[in-house]
């Protein structure tokens, strides 16, 4: 039998919920005969991930490389980015319903190895897939340009249909950031966080004289190739529930989708959520972060009109003064955040919404598809159109044959000098939608 824990004990009185974060700097990746972390650097074996990613009869080939911050070094086809990490105290395990089981994360002690990045990379799925570039004007717009990254390239087996080629790689990247994140079980971190989620009961009453604020983040659903997972759970089957947000630190939320590269939450960003980091930053002083509420976004109007009234209903049962509405995605998805907005807004609850814009090059189109006059305070990660001219870099970490194919670029991306003339949309991160990206407006 489990022995009882603490965090068992505070759920049934009602108390409070604590994550502690401690953050392990990883100063350098290198190969080595054996995998181990010490004094900050990272040494690994890449034989022993090979073996360990190739047990999926449905990748053909897996291969490890490493690009550092600064290096003249070009990422592409970049599926996912995902921080490693481990489970030392608490209920439950890293990536419930992914690898660990389906116990109830967000609490105990979770140990980070902050500075890095797995990067998983291979031969496009679909369409929409990125790039990262760790130098140059590409490396300006992308975070994970900044991250020491060790990456993991795989090829399909012969015959297989993309979706499952995609499952294979998703699950093979958290099968080797749950390894690599077991280095760090016993390692002494460098910095140490505490956030701390009482009950909603307790939490409502909390700091009256503040406004009590909620997050709302839609998650991106809309289909084959477009799916986020919660606890294992396909997105796009869930009515919108309130979570404590320090579960999305435990990943509980994953990636498993190839919308625009520019937009979409790899799950290294669904770990590290801006919005929720900002919100523990600012609760008990401006004011009160009472609940983590997640909803989809669908393709049928029938699914929108559901998933937004249940989103508007909850933010009124929790009595919110304000909410933050973040976005995944461009096109559809525009219509279920106008939906969120509109209706919340009609609730008497203030809302404000992140989004990015698709306003053509020139920045003079319609910035979304769709429009109310209740989006009145809107945050924008950027013009995902605007176009930018990459050189060419000396090394590709993955292979340059789908460059002219991925969204935001053309059939005449790739210049006779090797220079890339792309738009932003190709590049990881560049204007992603809750602010973990490296664009601001002045």
């Amino acid at each position: 039998m489990r022995r009882r824990g603490k965090w068992h004990d505070d759920f049934e009185r009602g108390g409070e919920v604590k994550l502690t974060l401690g953050k392990i700097y990883i100063k350098d990746i290198v190969f080595a005969d054996e995998t181990k972390l010490e004094n900050g650097v990272l040494y690994v074996n890449p034989k022993e991930y090979e073996q360990l990613v190739l047990e999926d009869e449905n990748l053909a080939t897996a291969s490890f490389d490493i690009a550092k911050p600064g290096e003249s070094t070009r990422i592409t086809p970049v599926k996912d980015v995902i921080e490693p990490r481990v489970k030392v105290e608490g209920p439950g395990g890293i990536f419930p319903g992914m690898i660990a089981g389906v116990d109830t994360v967000g609490s105990g002690r979770t140990h980070a190895l902050s500075g890095m990045a797995l990067v998983t990379a291979g031969p496009i799925v679909g369409f929409q897939e990125g790039i990262i570039d760790m130098s140059g004007p590409g490396a300006a717009y992308t975070p994970f340009s900044q991250t020491l990254n060790l990456v993991m390239v795989c090829t399909p087996a012969e015959g297989i249909e993309a979706h499952e080629y995609e499952r294979a790689v998703r699950m093979a990247g958290f099968r080797v950031a749950t390894s690599l994140g077991e280095l760090g079980r016993d390692i002494e971190p460098d910095e140490v966080q505490e956030f701390e989620t009482p009950d909603l009961a307790e939490s409502l009453q909390a700091y009256p004289d503040l406004p009590r604020v909620g997050y709302v983040q839609m998650l991106q659903s809309q289909g084959l190739l477009h799916d986020t997972y919660v606890y294992g759970v396909d997105a796009k089957r869930i009515l919108p529930t309130i979570l404590y947000p320090t579960e999305s630190m435990d990943g509980a939320i994953v990636s498993g989708n190839c919308v625009s590269a520019c937009d979409k939450n790899p799950t290294y960003i669904h770990l590290n959520n801006s919005v929720i980091a900002d919100l523990y930053a600012e609760h008990g002083k401006t004011l009160n972060f009472v609940a983590h509420i997640i909803t989809n976004e669908n393709v049928y109007l029938a699914d929108k009109e559901r998933s937004s009234n249940q989103t508007a209903k909850l933010c009124r049962m929790l009595g919110l003064d304000g909410a933050i509405i973040s976005q995944e995605g461009f096109g559809n998805p525009d219509t279920d955040l106008i939906m969120n907005c509109k209706k919340i807004e009609a609730e008497g609850i203030k809302t404000v919404i992140i989004t990015d814009e698709y306003a053509g090059s020139d920045g003079k189109s319609q910035s979304l598809a769709d429009a109310d006059a209740a989006a009145d305070a809107v945050v924008t990660g950027g013009n995902a159109n605007q176009v930018i001219t990459l050189p060419k870099l000396d090394k590709v970490i993955g292979t340059l044959d789908f460059v002219n194919k991925i969204a935001g670029a053309s059939a005449d991306t790739l210049q006779d000098d090797g220079s890339l003339v792309v738009e932003l949309q190709v590049i990881t991160g560049a204007t992603n939608e809750t602010g973990f990206n490296k664009l601001s407006a002045r």
